[in-house]
Parts: C-alpha cells; structure tokens; sequence
C-alpha cells in the first residue's frame, strides 16, 4: 500500500543551508538504505525522476558513527554525528572545516517522537523546524517552528516485505519550493540513526 506525494505551498523565502540546493519546485526525494555492511548504514539519495542528489555513506566503527553525505561531484557536504552524554538524542552536522552548522535533538512525545532540527541560515537568520511523527508508522512532517508551515512531508510503506526482511528502509520525501533539500535529507538521516539505535543503549 502506497501513498500519493502530498502536495506543499512554497515557502515564502528561501529556507536553506546549502543554496544551490534549494528545491525550485516541489520535489520528492527518495532515500533508499543499502543493505548494512561493515561499513555501516549508507544510502542512495535521488529525486523522484532517478537523477542521483547525494550520496550518504556511514562509519559504524567511528565513536560517533560518523555519516558522510556529499554530492554527486563528490564535494563534500557535511557528516552527521552524534553527541554524547546527552540527555536527549541530540546529532549534529559538521562542513567540511570541521564547523558546526546544524544540530537535531529528539524529544519524547506521547505516541511517537519529536526532533528539533536548529541552524542559522548564510543570511544569519536562526531557523527551527520541527518534525513529528511516529517512526514505525508511515509517515511524519517538518514544519517551521515559526510559522508552523509544513516545509516537507515523509512517507514510506510500512508493509513491504522486502525492507522488512532485509531490514533496510526507503523513505520517500516531497520537499516544499524553496527548501533546501540537503538539509531535509540530514534531518531524515538523523530519524533513521535514531530508529537504528532503538532497544540499544545510547
């Protein structure tokens, strides 16, 4: 059982980290989990159409496993890791000169989960987005805190034998116009490194 891209209005203003990733319109992302290796989780990021985004490749034995993303030039982007000694889940982005530019920290909600996904924007403006849902459920959304507008929608199907067998995850995002879709793609990240680390001690 599928479900249909939902459809969002465009953000008002650029909201982004990455500008040359900006979505000029609405587009859908697909994340799609490699089968684990010892190299540890790593995934194939592309839009709706087949074109390869990002390429995300993970560092299982890394003390924060570490997970790289890059474009398809292979200029790196940015890696997600998390931090210790935290009182709640809390993973963040490093760029390429080792600078922290974005931090996602999990809240518990009654019936599901919560991240709060911070950053400020090359314009200096600090933004929150907010996403909510239920991760063993099939879908969830980001919001802009401020505002309360939905800026990106996940949803993936939950009754697929063959990721639930193979334990592997394909998430499908559609991503409003003018949101940048690397930062998305971090946030969806941060929820599968959350979901990874369930029944374990973190």
């Amino acid at each position: 059982m599928g479900h249909d891209a939902p459809h969002l209005a465009p953000f008002p203003r650029p909201l982004s980290l990455f500008p040359a990733f900006v979505a000029r319109q609405s587009e859908t992302l697909i994340l799609k989990e490699k089968i684990v290796s010892l190299s540890g989780n790593s995934f194939d990021i592309a839009l709706a159409s087949g074109q390869p985004i990002f390429k995300v490749s993970g560092e299982t034995f890394s003390l924060s496993h570490r997970m790289n993303v890059s474009d398809m030039s292979g200029n790196h982007l940015f890696c997600i890791r998390k931090k210790h000694f935290q009182l709640h889940a809390t993973y963040y982005a490093e760029n390429a000169n080792g600078d922290e530019i974005f931090e996602v920290q999990s809240k518990f909600k009654l019936g599901g989960s919560k991240f709060v996904g911070s950053f400020t924007s090359p314009s200096g403006q600090k933004e929150e987005l907010m996403m909510k849902g239920d991760w063993t459920d099939t879908t969830a959304e980001i919001t802009d805190e401020a505002s309360g507008q939905a800026v990106a929608a996940i949803y993936r199907d939950r009754w697929n034998a063959r990721e639930w067998i193979g334990g592997q995850q394909t998430y499908n995002v559609t991503v409003a116009p003018n949101v940048d879709m690397a930062l998305i793609a971090a946030m969806c990240i941060c929820l599968d490194m959350k979901r990874n680390e369930n029944g374990s001690v973190v």
